[in-house]
Order: C-alpha cells, then structure tokens, then sequence
C-alpha cells in the first residue's frame, strides 16, 4: 500500500506541473459566413471550423430561412484540406433575407455540441442567433434522464460480468451454483440490452428530439455512421462472445488446455467490452488520449472486479451451496479485492487530473461536484470494507469447535458489511453514469 501511495504521488506531481488538461467537447473556431455577416450575394456554402476532427456527421448542419424553410442542398462534406473544417451547400439563387444557421455535431466523448448563428443577404434586418434559438435546439430532458438511467444500467451489467473473476479464482463451487451463474448471464443480457437502447436514443439525444425519434430510422443510420454507432455495435458482439464463452469456461470438467484458452478468450472480449466504454468517454477528449483511455480501462475493470466480486461474495455469503464453507471465498476475495481497490485509487487519481480543467473547478462545476460525491462513496465503500477485512482476519476461518459462536458473529456481521457495500456500489456507478454525460467544464 505505501508504494501505491508513493506512485500516486509521483503521478500526481507529474501531471500537475507537465500535463494539459483535457478540453470538455468540440468547440466551434470559426464560421463563414461568420455570425451577424451582412452580405451582398448570397454564398455558395456555409463552412464551420472545429476544434477537433469529428469525422463527417450527416445532418450536422442545417440552413433555414425567416419562415424556417430548409434553403441548403446537403449533404455535410469537407470542403478543403483541413479534417477539422466541415461545410454544406446553399441553393443556388437565395434571395434576399436573414438566414440561420443551426449546428449539433457529437463530440468524440458522445456528447452533443449544439448552437445557431445567423448572417443575413442584401438590407434587410439581421435576425440575430441569439433570439433565433428555440427549445428544440436543447437536449429534451426525458431523453436526457433516460441516457442516463441507461449507460447507469450497462454500468451494472459490465459489474455483474465482473464477478466471473471472483468465480473463476475465489469460488470454485460457483462453477456449479446456478444462481451464480445467472448472475453473470444477467449482466450480459443487461449489457446487450443498455446498449441496444443507446443506440436508439442517440440519434434523438444528439438531434434535440423527445422520446418519439427513437423509431426515427434516419438518426439511428446517422447513429451508425459516426465512431460512437460503430463501438456499440463492436460491445454488442463482443458482450455476445462473452456470454458464449461463460458456460464453456465453467464446466467442471473441463480440461486444463481448454480451461487456459476460454480464460484468455474471456480476457479479450471482456477488454473489449470494456474498451467500448472508455473510448465513448472523455478521457477520449485529452490531448494525451491513449495515456487517459488506459487509465480509464483500469479504473473501470479494477471497478468491476471488484464490485462484482462484492455481488457474488454476497450469494456465497447468504446463500451458500450445501455444505459450503464461505471462509476460503471471503479470504481469498480479500486479497483480490485490495489489488483492485489500489488500482482503483491510482487511475481514478489520474484520470481527475488529467479531466478535470482547474483545481477550483472541484468545487464551482456541477461535474467537479459529482467527482468528489465519487469520492466520497469510494471513501465510505473503503471504510466499510476495512471492517469486512478485519472480520475475515479476526475469526471467519476458524475452524475450533469452542470457536463456533464467534465464527457465526463474524459470519454476521461480514454479511452486513458485504451487503452495505454492494448498496454504496449501486450508488457511486449512478454518479459515475451522471458524470459522464456531465462536461468536464460545467
């Protein structure tokens, strides 16, 4: 643990004092023509300037006019040299008149990125952007809310797949315990179903529309053209090899050679899987991306060892199988669990520091506020861990008769332990799924 803390403090220092935070979500640079332009011919094009490369998002730009009438020719294209400069043709021989220009593009982090500006062709008067703007250009609050509810909900079920490495090295019973087993099948339907339905409310959550666009099939297609489309379509066949394997790697006579090869099949699909997440995330955002990204696929795999492993501990502990002694799970568990927790700490440190803008934005940004509600569960899951430890150590694997009595107080008292802290768990994977969908700014 010290030389955990010791390299959590070198990092700390390190990104400090060399590293450039990451930026929160693309930023428009420029446009032509630029916002309140007044022209004397109406231009061929509209052209906006990035901050980053996004790729081509098809109807990422619209042109209208005073009576809202759609005047570009589409589709989005690149119009130059430049990966970061995106464009779209007008109608030929527009006449004279304000014009507004409205924009959505979906950063790298899968967060949308919304505005409006306006120029206006020959004399008449400027409808600026600022009173142009209308509710439909925000992200409608249900779709919001149910985003949320749903990335919350593949948090669970990557944590129940998590447990397979409690299984796998803590339990060898589970290898025949149906319950057990229906646990992690449950986090991979759950996984598989979060992510169908991320699909369907992208498109709606990036365009501005309610519930109802989700069967809007143009914005699933222009879902499935961009990075994100693509990586969640790569989780859904990778948590489907997943579950595939599972049953294969716990039969109970399988032959070591074939136990070896599906542990490492297993391996590289649940990397996968979790590579899917921190790839749509903000650590994507930063300058130094593979650095973050990396960080994050600790912090989120060292997370679901770990509370998935508290999941299962909790089965072994109040539903035991026959004749089942839960001592050597809960022993061997707590070795495991302190690896993980150490992980945790560290790449969790690193990403807040990396991510975050300021120091002062902890304590004056929603999602520096939600960082450190973060940080308090983990300090209170840690605390009440510490005494799930100290029981293991104290009594649980005492096997003397005169001892039974405090093996069953133990037993108690660790069931209690291991129960708040799966509750606690539940909680913190709920204000991570808030604070990705939260900037880093705001």
């Amino acid at each position: 643990m010290k030389r955990a803390l010791a390299l959590l403090a070198l990092l700390a220092g390190w990104l400090l004092v060399s590293a450039t935070p990451a930026s929160a979500h693309v930023e428009v640079l420029s446009s032509n023509p630029g916002d309140g332009a007044r022209l004397s011919a109406a231009p061929s094009l509209v052209t906006i300037t990035l901050s980053e490369n996004i790729g081509i998002q098809p109807g990422s730009i619209k042109v209208v006019d005073l009576g809202g009438r759609q005047v570009d020719a589409g589709p989005v294209f690149q119009p130059g040299e430049a990966a970061e400069q995106v464009g779209i043709r007008l109608r030929p021989g527009l006449p004279d008149g304000s014009y507004l220009v409205e924009y959505a593009f979906v950063s790298a982090d899968s967060h949308p990125v919304r505005g409006t500006f306006a120029f206006v062709v020959g004399s008449g008067p400027l409808v600026t952007s600022a009173g142009a703007v209308s509710a439909a250009t925000g992200t409608d609050a249900a779709v919001d809310a149910t985003s949320t509810a749903v990335r919350w909900l593949a948090y669970l079920g990557v944590v129940l797949l998590g447990g397979l490495a409690f299984v796998v090295l803590c339990r060898p019973a589970a290898r025949t315990d149906h319950r057990a087993r229906r646990l992690l099948s449950g986090g991979a339907v759950l996984v598989a179903a979060a992510t169908v339905a991320a699909l369907l409310l992208q498109g709606p959550y990036a365009a501005g529309r309610d519930l109802e666009a989700v069967f809007d099939t143009g914005l699933l297609a222009d879902t499935l053209r961009v990075a994100y489309g693509k990586l969640l379509l790569l989780r859904l066949v990778a948590v489907a090899a997943f579950a595939a394997l599972v049953p294969r790697l716990l039969r109970p006579s399988l032959p070591e050679r074939l136990r070896a090869r599906y542990e490492n099949l297993a391996m590289v699909t649940g990397f996968v899987v979790l590579l899917t997440f921190s790839a749509t995330g903000h650590p994507v955002t930063d300058p130094m991306m593979f650095f973050s990204v990396t960080a994050d696929l600790v912090h989120f795999g060292a997370i679901a060892v770990w509370a998935g492993g508290l999941v299962q501990l909790a089965l072994c502990l109040f539903r035991p199988a026959p004749g089942e002694d839960p001592a050597p799970a809960a022993t061997r568990f707590s070795r495991m669990a302190a690896i993980a927790v150490t992980a945790i700490a560290i790449s969790g440190a690193v990403l807040a520091l990396r991510i975050m803008p300021s120091l002062s934005a902890l304590w004056t940004t929603r999602f520096g506020l939600l960082v450190l509600l973060k940080v308090a569960g983990f300090a209170l899951l840690l605390a009440v861990a510490s005494r799930s430890r100290r029981v293991v150590q104290r009594g649980l694997a005492a096997s003397k008769p005169a001892a039974a009595t405090t093996v069953t107080a133990d037993l108690r008292r660790l069931r209690q332990a291991v129960a708040a802290e799966v509750v606690i768990s539940v909680v913190v994977l709920a204000l991570a799924a808030l604070l990705t969908v939260t900037p880093p700014g705001g």
